[in-house]
């Protein structure tokens, strides 16, 4: 999946000499946390949410006589200039990637220096679970076995065999050196009849398991 297939398009943005009060107001207004800052369409900067609160006044105590005038600031002067970014064809696990390794809630997507929309840490949660399959009717087996080439196919197989429809497979390493674990989201609410057709087959199912069953 690209990130042009989850990014928003329709994108609140500030200029950067835009004040401080402007962008407080569109944050609230639309209830959003990152304000990309664009300059005749280029993206030329980034804000959180919490970098326009921080660098309002206090709400807790006396006000002072600079009040208006800090409210009046023009963005560029506390908005983020290396912005982190991704392109519309990327690929929906780099984005996550970029945002996990730099620990950021976004990433604007530009083409060129032209900003297309934005995707956010939210938009990513929205689309790993429709890719696991967890919002339809459907449960989860989980099998360890061999790292070795060939068992995605022959577990598969099985769950052909048995007419069992899989939404969604995850492959990870295992627990176990050498081993890997596969997680099958399939579309059944009794998953009993295929878990005992890959047991018979000679693999180990993680889950359910037998504990699990007995409960």
């Amino acid at each position: 999946m690209l990130v042009e297939n989850i990014m928003k398009r329709d994108i609140i943005t500030v200029s950067p000499t835009d004040s401080i009060r402007l962008c407080l107001l569109k944050v609230d207004q639309n209830r959003i946390r990152h304000l990309p800052v664009v300059e005749k369409g280029r993206l030329v900067g980034i804000l959180s949410d919490r970098d326009v609160r921080d660098a309002c006044p206090s709400l807790i105590g006396e006000s002072h006589e600079d009040d208006n005038q800090v409210m009046s600031t023009p963005i560029s002067v506390i908005m983020r200039k290396d912005v982190i970014t991704c392109h519309p064809l990327d690929f929906v696990e780099e984005a996550a990637l970029a945002m996990y390794d730099n620990h950021i809630g976004c990433l604007p997507v530009v083409a060129g220096d032209e900003l297309k929309g934005i995707v956010t840490e939210t938009d990513i949660l929205h689309t790993l679970v429709e890719l696991m399959g967890v919002h339809y009717p459907s449960s989860h087996i989980e099998v360890e076995v061999d790292d070795r080439p060939g068992l995605l196919a022959d577990i598969t197989q099985l769950f052909k065999e048995a007419n069992c429809n899989v939404t969604s497979v995850l492959v990870f390493p295992g627990r176990h050196s050498g081993n890997k674990n596969l997680v099958f989201r399939v579309q059944t609410i009794d998953p009993r009849k295929i878990v005992s057709k890959i047991e018979e087959a000679g693999y180990r199912v993680v889950w359910p398991s037998e504990l699990e069953g007995s409960v």
